[in-house]
């Protein structure tokens, strides 16, 4: 059974390891923009646990997203299964 609809896609170590950099700089960046704002330390402990919420939400969401696309693989492969399964048992030459 091959599967021919999709093309597994695999990225590579340069696209993971820019990812990661990428999300570190960006993080980082806020952080140390929290720390050296001119404000007091209420507003920016403030600051902090909004970013920190709003980066667990982002995780979270990507996984879903992710769980709900493999998901929808499994299921189509399945059916793909059951389908090729029929097919291959089909004889059209067999007398009623």
């Amino acid at each position: 059974m091959s599967d021919t609809t999709s093309v597994k896609q695999q990225s590579t170590g340069a696209y993971h390891a820019q990812a990661v950099l990428s999300f570190g700089l960006a993080l980082g960046a806020v952080a140390l923009g929290i720390f050296f704002l001119d404000a007091d330390a209420w507003v920016r402990a403030f600051l902090a646990i909004g970013v920190l919420y709003l980066v667990t939400s982002c995780f979270t969401l990507a996984k879903v997203i992710r769980d709900r696309q493999e998901e929808g693989r499994i299921v189509s492969r399945v059916d793909q299964a059951r389908l090729e399964k029929i097919l291959a048992e089909h004889d059209p030459f067999q007398k009623l």
